[in-house]
């Protein structure tokens, strides 16, 4: 048996996650709970200062609404993440947040953002939603202002401790375990209320970068579905588990695009030079009124480069030479030109030095001059995201003052962002049908949770039970892999081929290759249909029994299976609700060959699931599509 110290701590609030929407819980949680003698605790798998999905840095805050400027309203910003997830929205938790985002980036530049800044003093706008920053240091910013509040307010902060299993109280959230990347300790943490942020999940497909490659990606490679197996483990509900998210990106190192299409004007070309977003307008009557609003949906934008691309006419080229060219020529005479050019130059350079930096080495070793020459852009494997052009994660009380109706039976439950399981809220990726609230809405997202959280504490200010002999279980069972690898580990010469067990890497090759070919991933054109998903379930399953015989050498490698554990679950979740939903709605993200249309009449609605706890059985639901505005018509959001 692994030996280990067990540490258990008690606390009011458990935190669990480091990123933008678990440092807005702490923030937030920490102001309401020193008001009410509360302690909040936040765990995280890395270091809180570079983690999560802004671990690196970002070139733009993506959600800005700027209500005070009044240009924009909340209804603007609900009718806009509707129209670009296909009429598939939680518009309550929606609105929520971004009548909350502007005062999230308004904290971000006190504690120190550069935001980019015109000769007025105005934000520069990249996009309509988008701010201009310098934000190589975004997330150390935001985690000292977290870890600030924590200790303003007594509460602390638990680093490189990676979470695997909820604790249960019946249908009560009471706590977490886990264990140290670092030392032989398991952890568990028994809490009146636990806020779930630990990220989505990336390698779930089998990415296009393999080979010296492997581990590149445009999501943070250590995002595994925490989120999502903590929540589907407690029994908590799932929504949206179909939408994945496929970007497009610069090819094989991923750098981002949206700074070339939305501030330089570039435009994509396929390898004859055509225009695909003009040349394959009219696909998009197929797919109205969706289709028909400006910007058009990101998976639609996809959707018309992918029929390029299947019928030969690839590769897919970024012109940002011309884009750079006619800049700089706008810029008046041949000096001021020159000069125009080398700031273009710049731009272009830090857009990835501020959050890809792997993109800046690839065009140096591969010696491209962006002012000179195209580079390839391609869709990127699938990703599961609830805070961008994504929507899966939990399904969640809404606010219960936008609540109309009919909403307030279907959408709220008591306390904001609180899962289908008492006490356990969900923020910034682990929360679903919320999309586009990227950094700054995950952050505000965070913030709402803390304050809801400790509202639920205050009115329940309980103690769950907390079952000892099975919380024993669970953390044999979660150093199981280690005794594994110390019992077999001599019956071969090769410790890496062994008929008893097998090792995470390898486990995580063959569950990137079922979802590859069998659930629409890069090899198989992001096509998939009922054969193919029930084949995959079926190797799912065979692959869930060998889990049990996974193996590790150390804690790293432990931390490892874990992670792999849990993309499992997400692909199940993901296969099982893509077979649930019989349409393709996001064509560009997926599309079923066996059902190639859209079906407004039968799945204009949201396409649930739930795993049972202690019957191992899953439960796929329909809820109701429902508007918390009233549906704005659709010559108003043509052009708009």
């Amino acid at each position: 048996m692994a030996k280990y110290e067990k540490v258990e701590v008690t606390t009011d609030l458990l935190i669990l996650g480091g990123g933008m929407a678990a440092c807005g819980a702490a923030v937030e949680a920490s102001y309401w709970a020193k008001k009410n003698g509360i302690k909040v605790t936040l765990v995280d798998k890395a270091a809180m200062d570079r983690s999560g999905a802004v671990a690196m840095g970002l070139s733009a805050i993506n959600q800005y609404v700027g209500l005070h400027e009044g240009k924009n309203s909340i209804r603007d910003y609900v009718d806009y993440v509707r129209m670009d997830l296909m009429g598939i929205i939680r518009e309550d938790l929606v609105a929520n947040i971004a009548r909350h985002v502007d005062s999230s980036v308004h904290l971000f530049e006190k504690w120190g953002l550069p935001i980019w800044k015109d000769a007025d003093g105005r934000y520069v706008h990249e996009g309509r939603w988008q701010l201009m920053i310098n934000g190589e240091s975004y997330k150390v910013i935001v985690a000292e202002a977290a870890k600030n509040a924590l200790q303003e307010a007594g509460g602390e902060y638990y680093e490189r401790i990676f979470i695997t299993d909820p604790i249960v109280d019946g249908d009560r959230i009471a706590g977490a375990i886990g264990f140290s990347t670092r030392e032989n300790k398991a952890y568990v943490f028994k809490a009146k209320a636990v806020i779930v942020s630990m990220g989505g999940a990336v390698h779930v497909f089998k990415p296009r970068s393999t080979g010296e490659g492997l581990g590149r990606a445009w999501y943070p490679p250590w995002n595994s579905g925490s989120s999502a197996y903590f929540t589907l483990r407690a029994g908590a509900e799932m929504t949206s588990q179909e939408v994945r998210f496929i970007p497009v990106r610069f090819k094989d190192a991923y750098g981002p695009v949206g700074a070339w299409f939305l501030l330089f004007k570039s435009a994509a070309t396929n390898s004859d030079g055509g225009n695909y977003m003009v040349e394959r307008r009219p696909e998009l009557e197929n797919w109205k009124p969706y289709g028909l609003v400006k910007p058009i949906p990101a998976n639609l934008r996809n959707w018309l480069g992918m029929l390029d691309v299947m019928e030969g006419k690839g590769p897919i080229f970024m012109r940002t030479a011309e884009a750079i060219q006619k800049i700089a020529a706008e810029a008046g005479d041949e000096k001021a030109a020159k000069k125009k050019l080398k700031e273009l130059e710049a731009e272009a350079w830090e857009d990835f030095l501020d959050m890809t930096i792997s993109q800046a080495i690839l065009w140096a070793a591969n010696n491209v001059e962006p002012e000179k020459q195209s580079s390839e852009i391609a869709a990127a494997e699938p990703y599961f995201i609830g805070s961008h052009s994504g929507a899966s994660g939990a399904w969640v009380s809404g606010p219960e003052d936008l609540q109309t109706g009919e909403t307030k039976s279907e959408y709220f439950w008591g306390y904001n962002h609180m899962s289908t399981v008492k006490g356990m809220f969900c923020a910034g990726d682990a929360s679903g049908a919320s999309s586009h609230k990227f950094s700054s809405g995950s952050h505000a997202e965070g913030r709402i949770c803390g304050k809801a959280a400790v509202k639920y504490i205050v009115e329940n200010n309980t103690q769950p039970a907390v079952d000892g002999g099975a919380v024993e279980k669970m953390l044999a069972d979660q150093f199981k892999p280690l005794d594994i690898y110390e019992e077999f580990k001599g019956k071969t010469t090769d410790p890496e081929i062994n008929p008893h067990y097998i090792k995470p890497k390898m486990f995580m090759f063959r569950l990137q290759k079922i979802m590859d070919e069998y659930v629409g991933g890069v090899s198989a054109q992001f096509a998939t249909n009922k054969a193919c998903l029930d084949r995959a379930l079926e190797l799912l399953t065979f692959l869930k029994e060998d889990s049990e015989k996974l193996a590790a050498e150390d804690l790293h490698e432990l931390l490892r299976c874990w992670e792999n554990v849990q993309r499992m679950w997400q692909a199940e979740a993901h296969t099982r609700t893509i077979l649930f939903r019989e349409e393709t709605r996001w064509p560009g993200y997926y599309r079923r060959t066996d059902f190639p249309v859209m079906d407004e009449n039968d799945w204009h609605c949201f396409a649930n699931c739930r795993w049972i706890p202690g019957k191992n059985e899953w439960e796929m639901i329909k809820r109701p599509m429902l508007h918390v505005y009233p549906k704005a018509q659709e010559h108003e959001l043509i052009g708009g």
